[in-house]
């Protein structure tokens, strides 16, 4: 009776998972989460500072800053981040009344990384920016103004790690705030100040170099070595060598630069901004002078642009001649691959317990075959319903700029946290520790006892929502090319795996003779219900496992203590004496609690390196763009383990075929670089990666070799496929 009370209940089910989920996921963004006014990670430390000494009065100005103190060897960016790199990103939530400027930036310097460059900055940065106090700013009645900051940059040594913070910081309105005045005095002499004038730039004949005049420098710079940095990124040659690739020289008081255009431009600018200062690129000194120059000549045609480095664009191109074939026969490949990928997402953990419940529903009694067919339709309807909407999300945001792929919802903790409560509450129901039924109220029962082609069409919504963490090994390559295909295409590939996972469903509803193959009622359905519950308790293991890759322990260790207190409240709410009310009440001032006060503030921790990539071993370090550029300049072949904590395939393979000694050994004979591109929390470089091989998700393995297109490997490959690979260099 168990059994058939929960099928009886599957849409109370549905509603009851999906409001106990969004009650730990709405308070996420709640301000309730105590913030501070310093973030620490094991690369940086970042405070958000203030310098207001005359206080904070209308038609007056005062400054913010956001100071970054790097570990040794490492770097953050600059506004033009040169060859790879992302600048620093401030967006500021002021009172009303407060406008904020641009970052004043500091001089940087050049980072050169093999045959590359990149401008930013080491030890200690202040960047700096004014904000205007207008004459609408009006004055808290009880209390200081709060400053809020959310910020992200990109630290890197060798390998890259994206991280963020936000900050929170009160200033006094009338009283002066100048505790970091030197800090600011000395940002400030290292700002770059604006030359008067223009100072033409010209464009040789054939467009592969620039040629700068400047007549109006200071005059204790005359005769001295002179740094120049392009505030306009894509244009020139970032890598070329001061007083080699590129020269200058002074004729009496004017200074001419000879610079080389990259061979990889995107842009055709009418003018060109720079900032000089004295001394090597790699240390330059203040005072710097930003100059304006407007470019004279033509600049050739652009070549075509690539999201990526011309080798993968390259790959791009020889994957699609040659792994698939064209027009009508690289969509039906793309649809059969998508159509048993839904077939084989029904085996796995977190969806099995779900599609055994419905097809052992037939043995319920007092259903017709009419109801049954229109159930098995309706459940059908949900699930390719569901997953064709969460491709239309992925493509609707990628369209827009967002880099995502595959499996993007589960890159965001808050998501992971989600399903974790998700799984948890439907693994104590199918053991039987409380009924959904108890948690609604009875005319609403009654009206979805009546209504199951409902019930079936939200069951195929529940189904979508817990495959989401599955991936099956035939699904890569066609989501993949789905999202190179027009939106219509696309999204039939969707709807394709939606019919492939809905299909034993659906033939159990539609033939007959399937559902007479099943076994009769008996208690073994009460057994088989409660055994139902331990793979969706290994999966809420699973994710944890992945919020602890993506927040550290303190991220873990919080959703847990909500579980059990999920726990509780569920056992407490389906007592029958008098301590229902008082346990219940109890548990759910808990839940809110740990909800909006414990486990939002441990979510946004941003994880060092060893949360987001604890895979990445010195035989595995993290991957980026340049280290593989790099190695591939040296002579050196790359073999790229594109992976994510979420997914269940990456981590089998990386116990198996990646963990075989023989082919350990077999990488090492051949002297091939080892790099692991972690995707677990969301990274755009590694999805335009992914999306130049063809790929639109995870696992990907990418054996690179020097002069050649990319080698792809399957989605599960073999120890002799990968040796087989390695043969060929």
């Amino acid at each position: 009776m168990l059994f058939l009370t929960a099928l009886r209940h599957a849409c109370t089910r549905t509603s009851a998972t999906c409001a106990m989920a969004l009650l730990c996921l709405l308070p996420l963004n709640s301000q309730a989460q105590v913030l501070s006014a310093t973030v620490k990670t094991d690369q940086v430390r970042a405070d958000l500072l203030a310098h207001a000494p005359q206080g904070i009065q209308a038609g007056q100005s005062f400054w913010l800053g956001l100071q970054i103190q790097h570990q040794p060897h490492w770097h953050t960016y600059w506004q033009n981040p040169g060859d790879s790199g992302l600048p620093t990103r401030l967006q500021w939530k002021l009172p009303a009344g407060l406008q904020v400027g641009e970052i004043a930036w500091p001089l940087p310097k050049k980072i050169p990384i093999g045959t590359l460059a990149n401008y930013g900055y080491e030890g200690t940065v202040l960047l700096p920016v004014a904000v205007t106090v207008g004459p609408d700013f009006k004055v808290p009645v009880v209390g200081p103004v709060k400053i809020q900051l959310q910020a992200e940059w990109l630290v890197c040594r060798q390998e890259c790690i994206p991280q963020e913070g936000q900050f929170e910081l009160s200033l006094p309105v009338q009283s002066a705030t100048a505790l970091h005045s030197g800090l600011f005095d000395a940002a400030h002499k290292q700002t770059p100040q604006a030359l008067p004038g223009a100072h033409p730039v010209s464009l040789s004949a054939d467009g592969r170099s620039l040629s700068l005049q400047i007549d109006q420098l200071p005059p204790a710079w005359r005769g001295q070595t002179l740094s120049l940095f392009p505030v306009t990124p894509h244009v020139v040659n970032n890598a070329a060598v001061q007083g080699k690739t590129w020269t200058q020289n002074w004729q009496g008081d004017r200074w001419t630069a000879q610079v080389p255009v990259s061979d990889e431009r995107s842009e055709s600018p009418s003018a060109l901004s720079w900032v000089i200062a004295q001394g090597p690129e790699t240390s330059p000194k203040a005072p710097a002078l930003e100059v304006t120059s407007p470019v004279q000549g033509p600049w050739p045609a652009l070549a075509p642009a690539a999201a990526v480095s011309p080798a993968l664009a390259k790959a791009l191109q020889d994957n699609a001649q040659t792994t698939a074939p064209s027009g009508t026969g690289s969509l039906a490949l793309a649809l059969l691959g998508a159509f048993i990928g839904g077939l084989l997402l029904n085996l796995m953990p977190c969806v099995f317990p779900v599609l055994a419940i419905k097809v052992l529903g037939f043995a319920q009694p007092g259903q017709s075959r009419s109801e049954h067919r229109a159930a098995g339709l309706a459940y059908t309807a949900g699930v390719v319903l569901s997953l064709v909407l969460l491709g239309a999300a992925l493509l609707t945001l990628r369209s827009a700029g967002e880099q995502l792929g595959w499996g993007f919802q589960l890159q965001t903790p808050a998501v992971v946290a989600a399903l974790a409560v998700l799984f948890t509450l439907l693994g104590l129901n199918l053991a039987g520790l409380f009924e959904f039924g108890q948690m609604v109220p009875s005319r609403l029962a009654g009206w979805q006892s009546r209504h199951h082609t409902v019930n079936a069409a939200l069951s195929g919504v529940l189904a979508v929502a817990i495959a989401s963490p599955c991936t099956a090994p035939f699904m890569g390559a066609s989501l993949g090319l789905a999202i190179a295909l027009p939106a219509w295409q696309a999204l039939s590939v969707f709807a394709a795996m939606g019919v492939g996972m809905a299909l034993p469903y659906l033939a159990a509803s539609l033939w007959p003779a399937v559902a007479r193959a099943l076994p009769r009622p008996g208690a073994w359905m009460v057994v088989f219900r409660q055994a139902m519950a331990f793979p969706m308790f290994a999966t809420v293991i699973w994710l944890l496992w992945v919020l602890g890759q993506q927040t550290g322990i303190d991220g873990a260790s919080s959703l847990l203590a909500v579980l059990l207190c999920v726990a509780f409240t569920a056992w407490a709410w389906g007592l029958q004496n008098r301590a229902r009310g008082v346990l219940s009440a109890l548990a759910l001032a808990t839940l809110a609690w740990l909800c909006a006060g414990v486990l939002p503030a441990a979510l946004r921790e941003t994880p060092g390196p060893q949360a987001v990539s604890s895979e990445a071993q010195p035989r595995w370090p993290a991957w980026s763009e340049a280290r593989v550029q790099s190695e591939l300049a040296a002579g050196r072949p790359v073999f790229v383990d594109f992976t994510a904590a979420w997914c269940v395939t990456c981590q089998y393979n990386k116990k198996t075929t990646l963990s075989d000694a023989a082919l350990l050994a077999d990488f090492d004979a051949r002297k091939v670089t080892l790099l692991r591109a972690d995707w677990t929390r969301r990274d755009a470089a590694i999805t335009q990666t992914l999306a130049a091989l063809g790929r639109n998700g995870v696992p990907v393995y990418a054996l690179y070799v020097p002069g050649k297109a990319p080698i792809i490997l399957s989605e599960l490959p073999s120890v002799a496929e990968v040796q087989t690979a390695l043969r060929g260099l």
